[in-house]
């Protein structure tokens, strides 16, 4: 009894992983830094979208032109990841990344930037991403194993949602000193990071006999592959049953719920009053509530016996919340609001990324996670944040958000009702 009692209570401790497995520490420390370089990026990629355009709709347009690649490329890049080295993949995709912001910092400085060179550098960094995102997800449980898989994904979750406090808070700051060239600057300097992590993992040779090494020959022979094994993979996980059911919110709700961060700095300037600094702060207050629901799965939420009724819970919570925030007028009432958002929207997204993976099949896993890309990154920015963007151009952008909500609040209770992958875990 004494020793079940201890085990629950390391079980408990959202940074047990990091502990026990070495290669998972050293990817989630080099990542988490690279991370805050990114959200630096983002924000000011954001602002300054805004400052060249005037335009939310040019702002929308911009986020949603990295993802086309992820929408166009994501199945195909899923399958060959699946037969792949993971490690690999990752590396060489940070590297590109890595020279993505070092161009956008030095046409930024140089003062060349424009709508027309955010848009191509946009699409580059959407080409790397459609690779990289479902090599990264998937090769989480080759770090820490199928029983630490859903700690690992929450606490990856929280290494984002920390990036997302820190990042922002820094990128208001470096606009306001520095000019916003070096948030740009500084992410490709974070970039080393994370490459210097990955060179440091060491994992075994991939045990799958179909698995292929990224040689020239290999590369040829990984797309022939991946053209017949993204369509079996849709086929897969089209199937009916709790995969599909969940895939299906999940789509939904980053469809409708995550561009609602597109839009923020409208929302930040032209409803609130603020500036640079003010719409890093609400980027910032979103994170830390998106840390405390990271942390709450990677703990005690992960070996709780209703892990589907939080999950639901939570779907239940981000759109209602959303509807709260499109209409708030006071700075208070903002941060409350955009706080208990981001513990929603995390705890939802991190548990239900964590159950899909344990529901399929280990050969489909880079598919899945390609998939979850194409729909968190892809379909979230290539339709969401566009559609939102134009929405908001004809009924201003707190009646777009509001729109959205809604919808998604309508989703989560069909699927309460009518869908029963939520009872199963």
């Amino acid at each position: 009894m004494p020793n079940h009692s201890a085990t629950k209570r390391r079980s408990s401790n959202p940074f047990r992983v990091l502990t026990r497995h070495r290669n998972f520490r050293i990817f989630w420390t080099g990542q988490t830094m690279s991370l805050v370089g990114s959200w630096m990026q983002t924000m000011a990629v954001g602002w300054l979208s805004l400052q060249l355009s005037d335009s939310a709709f040019v702002v929308g347009l911009v986020a949603s032109v990295g993802a086309i690649p992820i929408v166009l490329f994501s199945m195909h890049a899923g399958a060959f990841v699946d037969h792949g080295d993971k490690l690999r993949i990752v590396r060489v995709t940070q590297s590109i990344l890595l020279a993505q912001a070092a161009v956008l910092w030095l046409v930024t400085i140089t003062g060349h930037v424009s709508v027309p060179i955010l848009l191509a550098l946009a699409f580059v960094q959407g080409l790397c991403s459609a690779v990289e995102i479902p090599a990264r997800q998937s090769m989480i449980i080759q770090l820490v194993g199928r029983d630490d898989l859903q700690p690992a994904i929450a606490l990856n979750a929280s290494g984002f949602n920390l990036a997302r406090v820190i990042g922002p808070a820094i990128g208001g700051l470096v606009i306001a000193r520095f000019g916003i060239a070096w948030c740009f600057g500084l992410n490709a300097l974070s970039f080393v990071a994370v490459l210097w992590g990955l060179l440091r993992i060491k994992l075994p040779v991939p045990a799958m006999a179909n698995s292929v090494r990224l040689t020239v020959t290999g590369v040829h022979e990984l797309i022939d592959r991946s053209s017949t094994g993204a369509a079996e993979g849709l086929r897969h996980l089209a199937k009916p049953g709790p995969v599909r059911d969940l895939l299906a919110l999940v789509t939904v709700g980053a469809v409708l719920g995550g561009p609602f961060l597109t839009i923020m700095p409208v929302i930040a300037r032209d409803q609130l009053g603020l500036g640079a600094g003010g719409y890093g702060t609400l980027l910032a207050t979103v994170g830390v509530g998106g840390l405390l629901g990271a942390l709450l799965v990677a703990g005690p939420i992960s070996h709780a016996a209703n892990k589907g009724r939080v999950l639901m819970t939570a779907g239940l919570a981000f759109p209602t919340l959303l509807l709260g925030f499109a209409y708030t007028t006071t700075l208070t009432m903002a941060y409350v609001v955009l706080f208990a958002t981001g513990v929603a929207m995390i705890t939802f997204n991190a548990l239900s990324n964590g159950v899909l993976q344990l529901l399929v099949e280990e050969q489909y896993r880079g598919r899945l996670m390609a998939f979850y890309s194409l729909v968190f990154v892809g379909l979230s920015q290539a339709v969401g944040s566009f559609a939102i963007g134009a929405l908001a151009r004809v009924i201003t952008a707190p009646h777009a958000i509001a729109a959205s909500a809604v919808v998604l609040m309508l989703a989560s209770l069909y699927a309460l009702k009518f869908s029963d992958f939520w009872r199963r875990v």
